[in-house]
């Protein structure tokens, strides 16, 4: 498929050279990101990933063999956000942390490359795995939007998602109390991050969200296309209710799909029959538009599946066109539940505990794993040769020799 099949812009060549300056920027990061993720939707059956916290994190995935990583917004806000505190998905964090989490990822990932070439590496992997990040409901208005998408794209974002909820009352997808805003009024949010892609020369992949399965209000009864959904009934603030379901969802994700390279209804449960539905009506009117899917650690999966149903489920849902499929918060619980039983062991039994897990990355060696030798894994045998670069070959100061970890962990 041509990379620009389907896709609708509101506004003219002229406006976006008029909007560009003088002065170009080339955005490595963000092209090549998108270049690939593009090239993957196309190639592979779907693209898998996880929801990445730490630079750390981001490096072991591609290390495992994830070739695209997903960056939450609800991860930022729980635990990696700029203001050094831990919120609910609200958007209460300050607008620069998502973009600047990019940049540390891209940072990380970019040193491991170094690294792995400084050594002589020839396993051929590619380190720059494309990152799609969650720009909320934008934090404001298109004008928020134009901006964020930039600051996306300077920090080497190859996709970003936006949702069509109220910004200033913005939730989880799985929370409650969740307000939209009119479809026409997302259209212009959507059109305003594409034009901030186009103005910064970046194929950016534009990924639109609709929580319309399970939201209940709605800012406005200004648009047409949303008054099937209107009870009549208005909330104390003045919102309007709306009745949510499936039927409102696939409304939404037709007329976003002309101004989108792939559409995400949210959903409540992981319910074949629903986004069979949803794919289906989306494919009818739009034929071949990529679709993405939240494997969300919000759903109880054994509650609603069996151990088949789930081993399946995710190349079901690629049949149906679901390209992108991602575990939003796989960093949060990873992160947490290995720490908490380390921490229950160590408490309780001291260094046994501790030597179990380095044991089992000993035996995590043999698939690839090298963080064993910490030293080694953040850089310092890249810098030493900085050093000896930069002493003619005469550095006395080299980190890495005569290292605990030369004498005790090289194998």
């Amino acid at each position: 498929m041509d990379r620009w099949t389907g896709i609708e812009r509101l506004y003219t060549e002229e406006e976006v050279e008029r909007l560009r300056g003088t002065i170009r920027v080339e955005h490595s990061l963000a092209r090549l990101g998108a270049e690939r993720l593009w090239k993957l939707l196309q190639e592979e059956d779907y693209v898998a990933a996880l929801g990445a916290m730490t630079g750390g994190q981001a490096v072991q995935m591609v290390k495992a063999g994830l070739q695209a990583i997903y960056l939450s917004g609800w991860q930022v806000a729980a635990d990696a956000n700029l203001a050094e505190q831990v919120y609910p998905d609200q958007s209460l964090y300050p607008t620069t942390s998502a973009p600047a989490l990019v940049r540390r990822l891209n940072n990380a990932l970019r040193r491991a490359d170094q690294i792995e070439a400084a050594e002589g590496s020839t396993n051929g992997r590619y380190w720059l795995a494309p990152i799609v990040a969650d720009a909320e409901a934008g934090f404001g208005g298109p004008l928020n939007a134009f901006e964020l998408m930039k600051s996306f794209i300077e920090a080497g974002a190859a996709g970003v998602h936006f949702e069509d909820q109220l910004a200033s009352e913005k939730k989880c997808g799985h929370l409650g109390g969740k307000v939209l805003v009119p479809t026409s009024q997302f259209v212009r949010t959507l059109t305003a991050a594409r034009l901030a892609a186009d103005v910064c020369e970046v194929p950016t992949l534009l990924v639109a969200r609709t929580d319309a399965l399970s939201a209940t209000l709605i800012t406005s009864d200004v648009d047409e296309g949303d008054h099937e959904f209107l009870t009549g009934e208005r909330t104390p603030e003045g919102y309007f209710f709306v009745q949510a379901g499936l039927e409102s969802a696939i409304a939404r994700g037709l007329a976003y799909a002309p101004y989108a390279d792939l559409i995400w209804f949210e959903t409540s449960t992981p319910d074949m029959d629903e986004a069979a539905e949803f794919a289906q009506a989306i494919h009818e009117r739009f034929p071949g538009k990529l679709l993405a899917y939240n494997c969300s650690p919000s759903f109880n999966w054994k509650q609603h599946l069996g151990d088949d149903e789930i081993a399946s489920f995710q190349q079901e849902l690629a049949r149906l066109g679901y390209r992108f499929q991602f575990i939003t918060l796989a960093g949060f619980h990873a992160l947490n539940a290995s720490m908490f039983e380390l921490a229950k062991g160590y408490s309780a039994e001291g260094m046994s505990a501790y030597v179990r897990l380095q044991e089992h990355e000993f035996e995590l060696e043999e698939d690839g794993y090298t963080a064993t030798r910490h030293q080694r894994e953040v850089g310092a045998g890249y810098f030493d040769l900085v050093a000896q670069a930069v002493s003619g070959g005469e550095s006395s100061t080299l980190a890495l020799k005569g290292s605990t970890e030369e004498a005790q962990f090289q194998r």
